[in-house]
């Protein structure tokens, strides 16, 4: 490479991770966290649920308890379970029965707990792992300046990915085996940036590419939907299967019996190793009612094998059957794979932890990438109030970014303490507390004592979370371990063992200052 495409390329790859690295690092942490967002949920519940992909509900009885409580008749039902907890999800969209209830004329979309029917909202069943999951690509910003964000965020960063691959290219393989910690400051932070960015690569460049397809797919599609579809986006979803066909009401009531759970079960029977994981009614309680049953075969034994039955329900005709081992298309495996290795579910709890270190390592990744241009413009030819500018930003960037260890920690204690804390008061105790702590960083004006101070801070507050937990409960550690209760375990387990860790480098940092 000559020295004219290696400077274009090292300051695009500087300014594009510098612009950038506040809002990556908020998502990647954040990011990291998500990866346990079921856990982090049914650990503040104090709930252990089935850990499984299948929908664990019995239909017969929960439609019972939404028709009395909403009036089915006429309506679109659709019943998913995206995550592993108890809450499923349930959409009512407005009947078609012109003659209906004011109440079966609303759309409802609600959680039902399966083992008790309780119903809730989505405001009143919010909770810290939904906070957290929503955090990473920035939801609590208004829709969708925040999706957008994250998306252009995720773009950017997969331009920084390959601008850094190709200034190291030569010497990749070299450079990772570097590392001179008695050196410079500039050559530590440098070896430090390029081992593990090179470690993480393929990491990074999964989530760079996933993340800007999921945010900003919308602006992708957007000039397909107008020139090919002649702006019918509902076209556009239906051949992407992501709608399927819509049966008329006929306005007739259906007098014959019928058994969701028998029909879901013959359905699972076609195929082997088959997990239910969406169940949608159409007309419900009309003569042309029609049930779709979706799901897909376990991850261990295929990737990715979706099929689906559609039944009308009238006479138990099959209207539509696609069978996950043979009729799975392109469209099908592209869709779900990108899904999969985004949110790193198919590989159980090995995958999560291992997907979870390397977010973070990311996260120091970006850290040192911003410490290489601090450390690397802090020169004596440089104008003093420009050193001072650079100072500023770098102190506002690790203020930010470190603080959210011990915040989040924090939020882990008030969220079990004042369990249920709703979603207005698990705003104002993450980000009120966020903000207090960045200005008190930031005044402080040493970057060393924020580091210190973020790590020793949120190791104690960490440590604190599983014994919140036990006595506010009674269930400890041990306990939910002996119980069975491994979700419960896993999160107290999983902070005890991560503060023990930044304690440990918190420590080693104080005694190397001295």
């Amino acid at each position: 490479m000559n020295n004219r495409n290696y400077n274009i390329f090292f300051h695009t790859h500087t300014i594009s991770g510098i612009v950038i690295s506040v809002v990556l690092y908020v998502i990647f942490f954040a990011g990291s966290f998500s990866f346990f967002r079921d856990d982090i949920v049914n650990w503040e519940r104090g709930e252990s649920a089935v850990i499984s992909n299948e929908i664990q509900l019995n239909y017969d009885q929960a439609l019972k308890v939404l028709d009395t409580a909403y009036d089915l008749q006429g309506r679109k039902i659709t019943i998913s379970q995206s995550h592993n907890e108890k809450n499923i999800a349930v959409s009512l969209e407005a009947t078609k029965d012109s003659l209906a209830t004011k109440k079966a004329r609303e759309g409802q979309f609600l959680y039902l707990n399966n083992a008790t029917y309780k119903t809730s909202t989505y405001v009143e069943s919010y909770n810290l792992g939904e906070f957290i999951y929503r955090l990473h690509f920035l939801a609590q910003i208004p829709y969708p300046v925040g999706y957008y964000l994250s998306g252009f965020i995720a773009l950017f960063f997969l331009f920084a990915i390959v601008t850094g691959v190709l200034l190291h290219w030569k010497k990749i393989i070299s450079n990772f085996y570097v590392f001179r910690p008695k050196e410079k400051l500039k050559t530590w932070w440098t070896d430090a940036h390029t081992s593990l960015g090179i470690l993480g690569l393929p990491f990074q460049f999964v989530y760079a590419v996933t993340g800007a397809f999921f945010m900003i797919k919308l602006l992708i599609v957007a000039p397909a939907v107008q020139f090919l579809y002649q702006g019918d986006q509902d076209q556009l979803y239906k051949e992407l299967e992501y709608t399927g066909n819509n049966y008329d009401f006929a306005n007739q009531p259906l007098t014959k019996s019928f058994s969701i759970n028998e029909i879901v079960a013959a359905t699972k029977k076609n195929w082997t190793d088959f997990d239910i994981t969406r169940v949608e009614i159409q007309n419900y309680g009309d003569t042309n009612m029609h049930l779709l049953v979706e799901g897909e075969v376990t991850y261990d034994k295929k990737f990715t094998a979706i099929g689906k039955i559609v039944y009308k329900v009238a006479n138990g005709e099959i209207v539509v059957k696609k069978d996950p081992y043979t009729s799975s298309s392109y469209l099908d495996i592209v869709k779900n794979v990108l899904y999969r290795i985004h949110f790193g579910d198919y590989g159980g709890y090995a995958l999560k932890i291992i997907s979870f270190v390397l977010g973070i390592l990311t996260c120091f990744v970006i850290i040192s990438g911003v410490m290489i241009w601090l450390v690397a413009r802090d020169k004596k030819n440089v104008p003093e109030k420009k050193r001072r500018f650079n100072e500023g930003v770098v102190r506002i960037y690790l203020a930010i970014c470190l603080s959210m260890f011990p915040v989040t920690a924090m939020s882990f204690i008030a969220a079990k303490v004042f369990y249920p804390l709703g979603q207005n008061n698990l705003y104002n105790v993450y980000f009120i507390s966020w903000l207090l702590l960045s200005i008190f960083f930031i005044l402080k004006k040493n970057n060393n004592f924020t580091n210190r101070f973020c790590l020793f801070s949120g190791s104690i507050l960490g440590f604190i979370i599983p014994i919140s937990n036990g006595i506010k409960t009674g269930n400890w550690f041990w306990m939910s371990f002996t119980n069975h209760q491994f979700q419960l375990f896993f999160v107290d387990v999983f902070w005890v063992i991560l503060s023990g860790v930044t304690l440990y480098t918190a420590y080693k940092l104080r005694t190397t200052a001295k």
